[in-house]
């Protein structure tokens, strides 16, 4: 996973809340109900992160999974290596 796509993807997703709160509570009967303009805001910036941010997504899950991968196959190796070192050795007698 490079570190710089999941930054870009966390600080648009934080925009697509912060944004729309700040202009909510720009309006008088949302300073005095700010949990509901929270809410409002939290919808909206699910709303845009989905229309919006699924490249960023998409480029912090490939490289999510292409770590995974490397993971897992590094751990296979490991046990094809473990098999042949610990199987007995079988040697025809001449």
């Amino acid at each position: 996973m490079k570190a710089r796509s999941a930054l870009v993807y966390t600080v648009l997703r934080l925009l697509a809340f912060l944004v729309p709160f700040g202009i909510l509570m720009l309006f008088p009967v949302m300073q005095e109900y700010y949990w509901l303009a929270a809410i409002f805001a939290a919808l909206i910036g699910l709303s845009l992160s989905m229309l919006f941010l699924r490249r960023p997504l998409d480029d912090m899950t490939s490289g999510l999974a292409e770590r995974r991968a490397r993971t897992k196959r590094a751990a296979s190796d490991e046990d094809v290596e473990d098999a042949v070192t610990d199987a007995p050795e079988t040697r025809s007698a001449d």
